[in-house]
């Protein structure tokens, strides 16, 4: 099985998309029938859509789309990170229909302005309700605050969590340590696995070279076995289309062995997020 474990979807006549109103590429709806026919050309068997907005409406919308697509296999929501009664409403999220393709919650943290936000207690006590209802908890963070993720990743052991787009990391020649030691530190914890996606909107469009030595840490420090890719459309329009960032991905991992790739392309996510094969 073949995933692509991190792709969005949004419609502007139901919900405007604020964020996109200066970027008139990402100014309009992106359906998952649009991105089918690269899906099914480059032999993509099942997608993981993941929250774009801080809104209570869009997961129960996302999991009713999980009921009618045959690509999309599981849901990565959004919920208020911080309410005293989240684990009433994941469990009212779970009894939608569409309930049981919910595997994962995630929070903008990067929209936050602290670099600490993560480690505030009401915000640990809502990480640990996620992974009390069996969910992934999901680290969309700035670079800034990866330092704060780690830390997170290592107090809570008992939740399993996925870190978007390696953590964002600044492509640049002197940021590759820093991020690399912290990337590091974050592998000595067996409960994290990081997506391989959003890094081609990080850099130049076609830039492999100033990508590899990155892909190559992630390579050395996770394993395919704790890699998972992700596309990131359509968010990756901004740098390349969907058949450049398969392309990148097969470029930076083309020296592994056929199952090595198979993890990362597919049964890495599919054990993490639980979809079945």
């Amino acid at each position: 099985m073949r995933i692509d474990a991190h792709h969005h979807v949004w419609d502007l006549t139901v919900r405007e998309q604020p964020w996109t109103e200066d970027i008139p590429l990402l100014h309009r709806s992106f359906t998952v029938g649009e991105l089918r026919p690269a899906l099914q050309a480059h032999r993509i068997d099942a997608t993981v859509v993941v929250q774009t907005l801080p809104v209570e409406p869009e997961t129960p919308e996302l999991l009713h789309l999980a009921t009618t697509d045959p690509h999309i296999a599981a849901v990565v929501g959004w919920a208020e990170l911080t309410a005293p009664d989240l684990s009433d409403r994941l469990a009212r999220l779970r009894e939608l229909p569409g309930g049981s393709t919910l595997v994962g919650i995630r929070y903008g943290v990067q929209e936050e302005p602290s670099p600490d936000w993560l480690l505030r207690q009401d915000v640990r006590n809502g990480i640990k309700a996620v992974g009390m209802a069996g969910l992934v908890y999901e680290l969309l963070v700035r670079p800034d605050q990866l330092a704060a993720a780690v830390q997170i990743v290592a107090h809570l052991p008992e939740v399993r969590f996925v870190l978007d787009h390696a953590g964002n990391p600044e492509i640049h020649p002197e940021r590759l340590r820093p991020w690399t030691d912290q990337l590091s530190t974050l592998a000595a914890c067996p409960n994290v696995a990081v997506k391989l996606s959003g890094l081609v909107t990080r850099t130049a469009p076609g830039n492999v070279t100033a990508l590899r030595p990155y892909c190559d840490a992630l390579l050395e420090i996770l394993g395919p076995d704790r890699l998972i890719f992700g596309s990131d459309w359509p968010v990756c329009l901004l740098a390349a289309d969907y058949n450049e960032v398969i392309n990148v991905a097969e470029q930076v991992t083309i020296a592994l062995s056929p199952h090595e790739k198979a993890a990362i392309f597919g049964t890495t996510a599919a054990a993490w997020y639980g979809i079945p094969t």
